[in-house]
Protein backbone atom coordinates (compact mmCIF):
# COMPACT_ATOMS: atom_id res chain seq x y z
CA UNK A 1 0.00 0.00 0.00
CA UNK A 2 1.64 3.34 -0.87
CA UNK A 3 2.05 6.41 1.78
CA UNK A 4 -0.96 8.10 2.39
CA UNK A 5 -3.49 5.37 1.14
CA UNK A 6 -6.37 4.58 3.49
CA UNK A 7 -7.73 0.85 4.23
CA UNK A 8 -11.48 0.42 5.66
CA UNK A 9 -10.01 -0.17 8.49
CA UNK A 10 -8.53 3.32 8.69
CA UNK A 11 -12.32 4.83 7.80
CA UNK A 12 -13.70 2.49 9.91
CA UNK A 13 -11.70 3.74 13.13
CA UNK A 14 -12.06 7.70 12.08
CA UNK A 15 -15.98 6.96 12.24
CA UNK A 16 -15.31 5.61 15.73
CA UNK A 17 -16.37 2.35 14.05
CA UNK A 18 -14.83 -1.46 15.91
CA UNK A 19 -14.43 -4.28 13.49
CA UNK A 20 -14.13 -7.98 15.11
CA UNK A 21 -10.62 -9.24 13.94
CA UNK A 22 -11.66 -12.39 12.05
CA UNK A 23 -7.87 -13.60 11.40
CA UNK A 24 -7.68 -12.41 7.86
CA UNK A 25 -6.86 -8.62 8.27
CA UNK A 26 -3.96 -6.76 9.40
CA UNK A 27 -2.85 -6.70 13.07
CA UNK A 28 -5.23 -5.19 14.97
CA UNK A 29 -4.17 -1.54 15.91
CA UNK A 30 -1.11 -0.32 17.32
CA UNK A 31 -1.73 0.36 20.95
CA UNK A 32 -2.83 -3.23 22.45
CA UNK A 33 -4.60 -1.84 25.83
CA UNK A 34 -6.98 0.44 23.08
CA UNK A 35 -7.49 -2.56 21.26
CA UNK A 36 -8.80 -4.55 24.28
CA UNK A 37 -11.11 -1.99 25.99
CA UNK A 38 -12.57 -1.89 22.36
CA UNK A 39 -13.18 -5.41 22.19
CA UNK A 40 -14.17 -4.91 26.11
CA UNK A 41 -16.97 -2.42 25.04
CA UNK A 42 -18.24 -4.14 22.11
CA UNK A 43 -18.30 -7.71 23.76
CA UNK A 44 -20.49 -5.94 26.36
CA UNK A 45 -22.42 -3.99 23.78
CA UNK A 46 -23.14 -8.44 22.43
CA UNK A 47 -24.21 -9.31 25.66
CA UNK A 48 -26.24 -6.31 26.26
CA UNK A 49 -27.96 -7.57 22.92
CA UNK A 50 -28.27 -11.21 23.86
CA UNK A 51 -30.03 -9.82 27.49
CA UNK A 52 -32.93 -7.85 25.11
CA UNK A 53 -33.95 -10.13 22.42
CA UNK A 54 -33.87 -13.40 24.53
CA UNK A 55 -37.53 -14.57 24.59
CA UNK A 56 -36.59 -18.25 25.85
CA UNK A 57 -36.25 -19.91 29.67
CA UNK A 58 -33.05 -19.68 31.04
CA UNK A 59 -29.85 -17.76 30.76
CA UNK A 60 -30.09 -14.79 28.71
CA UNK A 61 -26.02 -14.62 28.09
CA UNK A 62 -25.95 -18.84 26.98
CA UNK A 63 -27.58 -17.87 23.37
CA UNK A 64 -26.49 -16.59 20.56
CA UNK A 65 -28.78 -13.68 19.90
CA UNK A 66 -30.38 -12.83 16.34
CA UNK A 67 -27.58 -10.59 15.50
CA UNK A 68 -25.08 -13.16 16.02
CA UNK A 69 -27.05 -15.77 13.71
CA UNK A 70 -27.08 -13.07 11.51
CA UNK A 71 -23.51 -12.49 11.48
CA UNK A 72 -21.72 -15.55 12.45
CA UNK A 73 -18.02 -14.91 11.78
CA UNK A 74 -18.16 -11.01 13.45
CA UNK A 75 -20.16 -13.05 16.35
CA UNK A 76 -17.30 -15.69 16.91
CA UNK A 77 -14.14 -13.40 15.93
CA UNK A 78 -15.36 -11.22 18.62
CA UNK A 79 -16.13 -13.68 21.10
CA UNK A 80 -12.64 -14.84 20.73
CA UNK A 81 -10.80 -12.28 20.74
CA UNK A 82 -12.86 -11.13 24.28
CA UNK A 83 -11.49 -14.35 25.94
CA UNK A 84 -8.18 -13.28 25.31
CA UNK A 85 -7.73 -15.29 21.96
CA UNK A 86 -5.63 -13.74 19.71
CA UNK A 87 -6.11 -13.21 15.94
CA UNK A 88 -4.15 -13.65 12.96
CA UNK A 89 -2.84 -11.18 11.06
CA UNK A 90 -1.64 -11.00 7.31
CA UNK A 91 0.45 -8.01 5.60
CA UNK A 92 -0.35 -6.10 2.42
CA UNK A 93 0.25 -8.93 0.36
CA UNK A 94 -2.09 -11.42 1.88
CA UNK A 95 1.08 -13.59 3.56
CA UNK A 96 0.03 -14.56 7.43
CA UNK A 97 2.45 -12.79 9.50
CA UNK A 98 0.80 -13.56 13.47
CA UNK A 99 -0.44 -16.63 14.49
CA UNK A 100 -3.75 -16.97 16.24
CA UNK A 101 -7.44 -18.08 15.40
CA UNK A 102 -8.69 -17.25 12.00
CA UNK A 103 -12.68 -17.35 11.60
CA UNK A 104 -14.32 -18.03 7.99
CA UNK A 105 -17.88 -18.60 7.22
CA UNK A 106 -19.24 -22.07 7.45
CA UNK A 107 -20.81 -23.78 5.10
CA UNK A 108 -24.54 -23.18 6.42
CA UNK A 109 -25.84 -19.75 7.15
CA UNK A 110 -25.33 -19.63 10.65
CA UNK A 111 -22.00 -21.52 11.49
CA UNK A 112 -18.32 -20.89 10.97
CA UNK A 113 -14.99 -22.66 10.45
CA UNK A 114 -12.77 -21.66 12.70
CA UNK A 115 -8.48 -22.66 12.05
CA UNK A 116 -5.60 -21.80 13.92
CA UNK A 117 -3.39 -20.01 11.54
CA UNK A 118 0.05 -18.91 11.02
CA UNK A 119 3.38 -17.95 8.76
CA UNK A 120 4.88 -20.52 6.99
CA UNK A 121 6.95 -22.24 9.96
CA UNK A 122 5.96 -20.51 12.54
CA UNK A 123 4.51 -23.26 14.64
CA UNK A 124 0.80 -23.08 13.99
CA UNK A 125 0.50 -26.36 13.20
CA UNK A 126 1.57 -27.92 16.76
CA UNK A 127 -0.20 -25.49 18.65
CA UNK A 128 -3.67 -26.05 16.95
CA UNK A 129 -5.15 -29.32 19.08
CA UNK A 130 -4.72 -26.82 22.20
CA UNK A 131 -5.47 -23.58 20.71
CA UNK A 132 -9.07 -25.11 19.16
CA UNK A 133 -9.67 -26.84 22.33
CA UNK A 134 -9.51 -23.86 24.06
CA UNK A 135 -11.14 -21.63 20.86
CA UNK A 136 -14.26 -24.18 21.51
CA UNK A 137 -14.32 -24.37 24.84
CA UNK A 138 -15.00 -20.27 24.58
CA UNK A 139 -17.63 -21.03 22.19
CA UNK A 140 -19.60 -23.36 23.68
CA UNK A 141 -19.39 -21.07 27.12
CA UNK A 142 -21.18 -18.74 25.01
CA UNK A 143 -24.17 -21.09 23.42
CA UNK A 144 -22.07 -22.40 20.10
CA UNK A 145 -21.97 -25.80 19.04
CA UNK A 146 -18.17 -26.71 18.23
CA UNK A 147 -17.04 -29.67 16.58
CA UNK A 148 -13.31 -30.60 15.67
CA UNK A 149 -12.95 -32.30 12.20
CA UNK A 150 -9.96 -32.69 9.85
CA UNK A 151 -8.96 -31.29 6.98
CA UNK A 152 -6.48 -31.15 3.83
CA UNK A 153 -3.02 -31.93 5.08
CA UNK A 154 -4.60 -33.52 8.41
CA UNK A 155 -4.85 -29.94 10.08
CA UNK A 156 -7.52 -29.60 12.71
CA UNK A 157 -9.98 -27.12 12.52
CA UNK A 158 -13.71 -26.38 14.06
CA UNK A 159 -17.07 -25.76 13.29
CA UNK A 160 -19.37 -24.03 14.80
CA UNK A 161 -22.62 -23.00 15.10
CA UNK A 162 -25.83 -22.11 17.59
CA UNK A 163 -26.34 -24.93 19.65
CA UNK A 164 -29.81 -26.93 18.48
CA UNK A 165 -33.11 -26.07 20.46
CA UNK A 166 -31.94 -22.80 21.81
CA UNK A 167 -34.59 -19.97 22.05
CA UNK A 168 -32.51 -16.92 21.06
Amino acid sequence: MAAGEKTARDDRAGRGGFEAATGDGPVPGPDPRARAAEVRVAFEGLLQIRRLTHTGPGDPGAAPAPWERQRPVRAVALALEAAGLAPSAVDGTGRRTVTGFRVLAGERPSAVRVEWAGPPGGGAAQEEERALAECAAVLERLGWEALVYRGPRRRRFLEAEPMAGQAP
